[in-house]
């Protein structure tokens, strides 16, 4: 990691789609496509037991990753952005397979319609479960930044590093930085009138419930607890994930924890798919779409009358 980015506590987004993304002004309803966990390479290695091989084949999820392209660009209106909620590839950082499951998600991105912004949010595989400097590097060197906002319509949207939450032993610095940054966007947030502030991360905070047990696909209780305290002095409305492979999620005191399942292998009994997100002047409603309704019928005729 570069001294400038080590340095540079209060980041925009690389991408020039969602650098160029900016705007304050609530004007009228719109939505967004949230997905996450394409993890090219996992859908055989669940199959066969070998969840550490990091996957050597994943042509399983290319296909479903170019059909949710394919679906997302038929959508009329067009959604405002897509947010891929991490775990963009399965092998971790320096293993086997890495640089070819990263070149074959790009080809398959590519296809997305250049109206519509992509904004990537780091996960454990992208990152790897202790993150470094050198993982952390390297996924902005290919997503972009692990951590940034940006408006849209008038909603402040947060895309944090979810890792840092999870093991920052090995980066403790890189983790600092980006809690000043956090700290700093929330206060912000709380100061600056908005229609609704979002989150994006790729662990949840919670599965159902606050105090529900630590768990692999939530965070501890003790930085959960912490996070919702400031999150709702903020007044951010949702926080949206992936990483559990199933959908789940709760309100909490007006917070909604919306957790998605996967575009690529389910670990229970959802289907491929993606979430439409719809935000109106005064609600965030959301619905999960498989990848077949979204490319058979579109988006849910009831979410499309929320726009007009």
């Amino acid at each position: 990691m570069t001294g400038e980015l080590k340095q540079n506590c209060v980041r925009s987004a690389r991408s020039k789609r969602q650098r160029d993304y900016v705007q304050k002004e609530w004007t009228r309803p719109f939505y967004f496509i949230q997905a996450a966990d394409t993890q090219l390479g996992l859908m055989k290695a669940w199959r066969i037991g070998n969840c550490d091989s990091g996957g050597d084949e994943w042509a399983e999820e290319v296909r479903l990753t170019q059909q949710a392209v394919q679906a997302i660009n038929k959508l009329h209106p067009r959604p405002r952005f897509i947010v891929l909620c991490g775990d963009l590839v399965d092998a971790m950082p320096g293993t086997r397979f890495r640089e070819e499951q990263v070149k074959d998600l790009k080809e398959a991105l590519r296809g997305t319609d250049p109206e519509i912004p992509l904004v990537f949010v780091s996960g454990n595989h992208d990152l790897g479960n202790t993150p470094t400097p050198n993982s952390v590097e390297e996924f902005c060197r290919h997503w972009g930044d692990d951590y940034f906002s940006f408006w849209v319509g008038g909603v402040l949207c947060l895309v944090l590093n979810s890792q840092f939450f999870f093991d920052s032993s090995a980066c403790p610095q890189l983790s600092e930085a980006h809690e000043i940054w956090l700290d700093s966007q929330l206060q912000k947030a709380a100061q600056t009138p908005s229609r609704h502030v979002l989150v994006f991360q790729h662990i949840p905070l919670f599965l159902r419930s606050p105090d529900e047990d630590d768990d692999y696909f939530n965070l501890q209780k003790g930085i959960r607890e912490r996070l919702i305290h400031k999150f709702k002095q903020a007044g951010v409305k949702a926080v949206f994930s992936g990483h559990y492979h199933r959908n789940a999620g709760g309100c909490h005191d007006g917070l909604d924890m919306v957790v998605s399942s996967a575009v690529g292998c389910q670990l229970g009994a959802d289907t491929h798919g993606v979430r439409v997100v719809v935000v109106t002047e005064n609600d965030i409603v959301h619905r999960y779409h498989s990848l077949d309704q979204l490319t058979e019928r579109g988006m849910d005729e009831d979410l499309k009358d929320l726009l007009l």
